[in-house]
């Protein structure tokens, strides 16, 4: 029995591991694309065959709780002049995203499952206002 258990527990991990698993989003961050308690299936697969690119829904560790995952959009990749302040504001101000990292931030659009009224991909949408060619 534990032997059954063992073996069950290994294909279990390597599953969530490499394919991806169910994740519940909580909050409204990601809103109207995903609503708080939303359930998305997350996949792990591509992430071996491809890089992530602008618009991708990531989730990621919370840098204020470590023990909890968030769901954003990449809006920047390494290198990308990321405007920090309102598009509106007289002083802009900007940030380069370093060097083996992205830039992320909320949507206020993965593939839903609950509801299943909105069972499918999500739309891919960009804060363009954010972005900088300058």
């Amino acid at each position: 029995l534990v032997g059954y258990a063992i073996q069950y527990g290994c294909i279990a991990h390597c599953a969530f591991e490499y394919f991806g698993g169910v994740v519940m989003c909580s909050g409204p961050s990601m809103e109207p694309t995903i609503q708080n308690s939303d359930i998305v299936f997350a996949e792990n697969l591509s992430r071996h065959f491809y890089s992530i690119q602008r618009g991708d829904i990531v989730i990621a560790k919370s840098p204020s709780d470590p023990t909890s995952n968030i769901c954003k959009r990449v809006t920047g990749l390494e290198g990308d002049k990321i405007l920090t302040t309102s598009p509106s504001d007289f002083f802009k101000s900007y940030s380069y995203v370093p060097v083996g990292h992205v830039w992320l931030e909320e949507d206020e659009s993965s593939f839903k499952i609950r509801p299943l009224s909105d069972f499918g991909f999500l739309r891919a949408s960009l804060n363009g206002h954010r972005f900088s060619d300058d």
